[in-house]
């Protein structure tokens, strides 16, 4: 008999009324979600503003900022702020961060370019040698295959 495969069910999104499992839900999420937007600040340099309000009795407020949330607020609500520069406090050290990755890079080309050299001119003082050495190493080989063959 076949197998019946279910394949993927739909769920319906609903509250959750375990109260503990709400908050351990909502606690995962969270961290996963500053996390996520500590690596984005990181990397792409990104200015970022996250407030989420915990579930439950308690009713707790979370923030993640990044320069800060009272700054992205009114610039996103338009007043007159000036707009980002980027010769601000956090940029200088992403580029310098990227400079220095750029200038290790550069290093890292130059160091195997030069191995590229030294192995051609190796490989083309081999040659030379061989070319000199009374028709070369391959007609040696090829005497002794015809010798082994008779």
């Amino acid at each position: 008999m076949p197998r019946r495969r279910k394949g993927r069910k739909r769920v319906d999104i609903v509250k959750m009324e375990n109260e503990s499992n709400l908050q351990v839900t909502f606690s995962k999420r969270r961290v996963g979600l500053f996390k996520k937007a500590s690596e984005l600040c990181t990397l792409c340099g990104a200015e970022i503003a996250i407030v989420v309000f915990s579930p439950g009795k308690a009713n707790k407020v979370y923030s993640f900022d990044h320069p800060s949330v009272e700054l992205l607020v009114d610039r996103f609500l338009g007043r007159d702020l000036p707009p980002p520069n980027n010769e601000g406090r956090h940029n200088h050290l992403l580029m310098n961060h990227r400079n220095v990755v750029l200038r290790e890079l550069n290093k890292e080309v130059m160091n195997i370019e030069e191995i590229l050299q030294m192995e051609k001119s190796r490989g083309d003082s081999i040659l030379e040698i061989t070319r000199r050495a009374n028709g070369g190493w391959w007609e040696f080989l090829k005497q002794d295959v015809e010798k082994k063959a008779q």
